[in-house]
């Protein structure tokens, strides 16, 4: 498995069988432009998208630069060897890399895949909390 840092459209759509729903280029294109987003794709030897994990710098006046931990995902085939594990603490050394003070990750208190993968990396549980969301209508 090698983990490498998507720098094209053509490898984020490539990777589109991970995520939630199809990929758009034009918002592919338009992550790769933001500073401080970050996605980073597991491969298996012949090339197969594996996983990825995709963070985002977010800076504020009182906490420095933090990364939040936005998605990881692992194809169902390549689960339970470690992959998620490895993205996971491959985004933690990117984040150091680029003078994160710290990296946060909100997950569903009942996803204990997730809760594991991030407790292993050395993730402490800072409580609970709600999460709420708006729609946008375009």
């Amino acid at each position: 498995m090698e983990i490498r840092r998507a720098t094209t459209v053509a490898e984020l759509v490539a990777a589109e069988h991970l995520y939630d729903g199809p990929a758009r280029e034009e918002w592919a294109a338009r992550f790769l432009a933001s500073p401080g987003h970050l996605m980073l794709i597991a491969y298996t030897e012949d090339g197969f998208p594996a996983g990825f994990v995709s963070g985002v710098e977010m800076t504020h006046p009182d906490k420095g630069t933090e990364m939040c931990l936005y998605e990881l995902s692992v194809d169902e085939a390549h689960r339970r060897r470690g992959t998620g594990r490895a993205l996971t603490e491959a985004l933690l050394a990117a984040a150091r890399e680029r003078g994160c003070h710290g990296a946060w990750v909100g997950v569903d208190t009942d996803d204990d895949p997730a809760l594991a993968t991030y407790r292993a990396t050395g993730a402490a549980d800072e409580g609970v909390f709600a999460m709420l969301g708006w729609e946008l209508p375009e």
